[in-house]
């Protein structure tokens, strides 16, 4: 079976991760080629994995157009996530890249554009897909072990950025270069769960705001006004009729990596969160008409691993769920109406236009 030959853009601590899920997908994945601006990465990671100096490179569009890559996997900030993305569609390379699928929608609309003409296999990174206990209820919703859903609660909460941590400013509160702070870190992973578990996006309102109004440069210690959200919530009808209610915010004190949704329906009500990925909790009457509460053990089928979605888009035999690049264009639409609801203080209804 094919070997294929990877590239990977960005150096930074995900990347890191990503390079070991691709060691541990075994021999289908080669890692051939590495580049970041940052030339103290570039050296340490081409070292560490015996990368040839003649494929390391400081430019991404050199590493997408070298012909012994076979794909590309970006795991960079914001605002290098369309030229990317271009890079790959122009060169027709397939790609993994990281979500938010661009900055702001203004770039997503241009990239959906050439993604209809020139299409390749193309994976944004909206990674809970892959959380176990929520593939499985997914598979309880389309089973109709709740009946029809009427209403859903989801919340993504992390608390590094509390005030108490005195957490400096980094990029991700850099508007030039993330285009939103919480929304499109943690509230672009609930949107995209409620796209894979309930569906498309009619209308909404919304609230943003920021809770910490200045940060300390961590070069020189002088504060930075901050022009992004801490804390978002949100409030959507979906296509189908049900109503769903969202928060995500990284001043949650005690929450560390705490993404969950809560699904009510006819009959039952699903309850799964990363906090425990292997389980979920179902609510229904017995056969005595007595609510039951279970907590259910996830089947092995619903443990599938992105990169295994990966291979299956490169071996032209793409998984029903992969989040593509059509995914992410949803996606950053329904980020700009919340962008769009909140500065209006008013529903906007969804698709929306440029």
């Amino acid at each position: 079976m094919k070997t294929y030959r990877i590239g990977l853009i960005g150096l930074g601590g995900m990347a890191q991760a990503h390079i070991r899920w691709l060691e541990e997908a075994g021999e289908r994945f080669r890692l051939v080629a590495v580049s970041d601006v940052n030339p103290l990465a570039l050296s340490a990671t081409g070292d560490k994995h015996r990368i040839s100096e003649a494929k390391r490179y400081a430019d991404f569009g050199q590493l997408v157009a070298d012909p012994d890559v076979d794909a590309v996997v970006a795991v960079t900030p914001n605002n290098v996530h369309a030229a990317i993305v271009r890079a790959c569609l122009e060169a027709g390379k397939p790609f993994m890249a990281e979500k938010p699928f661009t900055r702001v929608f203004e770039e997503a609309v241009p990239l959906l554009a050439l993604y209809e003409r020139q299409p390749v296999p193309a994976l944004i990174g909206f990674s809970y897909r892959y959380t176990p206990a929520f593939r499985y209820a997914r598979e309880l919703l389309r089973n109709g072990r709740i009946g029809a859903v009427r209403s859903f609660s989801g919340q993504y909460l992390q608390g590094w950025g509390a005030a108490q941590y005195d957490c400096p400013f980094v990029w991700r509160f850099d508007k030039a270069i993330t285009g939103t702070g919480t929304l499109g870190d943690l509230g672009s992973h609930m949107i995209d769960l409620a796209r894979f578990l309930i569906g498309e996006f009619e209308e909404l309102s919304a609230q943003m705001q920021t809770i910490v109004p200045e940060r300390p440069d961590p070069l020189t210690g002088e504060m930075v006004r901050i022009e992004v959200d801490d804390f978002v919530s949100f409030q959507a009808r979906m296509a189908g009729g049900a109503m769903g209610v969202f928060q995500a915010s990284r001043n949650a004190v005690g929450s560390g990596n705490q993404h969950e949704i809560s699904i009510y329906g006819d009959c039952g009500t699903i309850h799964a969160s990363t906090l425990d990925p292997d389980h979920l909790v179902l609510i229904r009457e017995d056969e005595e008409g007595q609510l039951s509460r279970s907590t259910l053990a996830v089947p092995n089928r619903c443990k599938v691993t992105q990169y295994a979605d990966f291979l299956a888009a490169l071996d032209g035999l793409p998984t029903d769920g992969m989040p593509g690049a059509l995914d992410g264009y949803r996606n950053q639409e329904v980020l700009e109406a919340i962008v769009r609801a909140s500065e209006t203080r008013s529903a906007v209804s969804l698709p929306i236009g440029v």
